[in-house]
């Protein structure tokens, strides 16, 4: 089975050109970072797991259309990782915000948060289990 690509490009070094060896592509449902030329390595993310978004601009950045996305996932592997250097960033960071909302919506995952517990351990609860006005 073949994946649609939406979006796809490559990391971008001196002036903007794609001289690297460092490849993003987004499909329907996962975002992938594919690195390396001798050893690749590629991971991926499944897009409802997507926390946040951010966009990073400097100003060589912005003299050559270039942005850098910071995105926090909730996956084990990536954690909080970067789409460094790419073409249109303020389009692309749209169009993961977007995706992201419609496979969270597909899979039914609402309103994660992550809250401190008093052991200063990270946990997770679904709103709609508290609906009853029960409190944490």
């Amino acid at each position: 089975m073949a994946l649609e690509i939406v979006w796809k490009d490559r990391k971008r070094t001196f002036l903007g050109l794609p001289w690297s060896f460092t490849k993003y592509s987004l499909t329907e449902d996962r975002l992938f970072i594919e690195t390396g030329l001798f050893k690749s390595v590629e991971n991926e993310t499944r897009l409802y797991r997507i926390l946040d978004l951010r966009l990073e601009r400097s100003l060589g950045q912005k003299l050559f259309g270039l942005g850098t996305i910071i995105i926090t996932s909730s996956d084990k592997n990536l954690g909080t990782f970067e789409l460094k250097n790419i073409k249109n960033p303020k389009e692309i960071k749209e169009t993961i915000a977007d995706m992201v909302e419609k496979q969270r919506d597909a899979k039914r995952v609402v309103g994660r948060e992550y809250i401190n517990n008093d052991d200063d351990m990270l946990c997770d609860y679904d709103h709609d289990d508290y609906e009853d006005g029960e409190s944490l």
